[in-house]
């Protein structure tokens, strides 16, 4: 069972040098409709061009720089995509 990171986390991808914020879940690409564990934004800039959002999968997070706000309602929706 995967374990979700909250809105808000800001990582460092393995091979990366530049940390992404995480935005959502389960983003889907139009191109092949594959589904991924996350999409994120570059930190600190944040969202910049709509063309810019990263998607990856939680196993290519080399590392947790900051973990986002984690409340009652953020713990209800992660546990949900389980």
């Amino acid at each position: 069972m995967k374990k979700y990171l909250p809105l808000g986390t800001v990582v460092l991808l393995k091979g990366a040098t530049r940390k992404l914020m995480i935005v959502g879940y389960c983003p889907k690409t139009l191109e092949d409709n594959k589904t991924y564990d996350y999409s994120g934004v570059l930190y600190p800039y944040g969202l910049v061009k709509s063309d810019e959002v990263g998607l990856f999968n939680h196993d290519s997070i080399d590392k947790v720089i900051h973990l986002g706000i984690d409340d009652e309602e953020g713990k209800k929706i992660r546990e949900s995509l389980k």
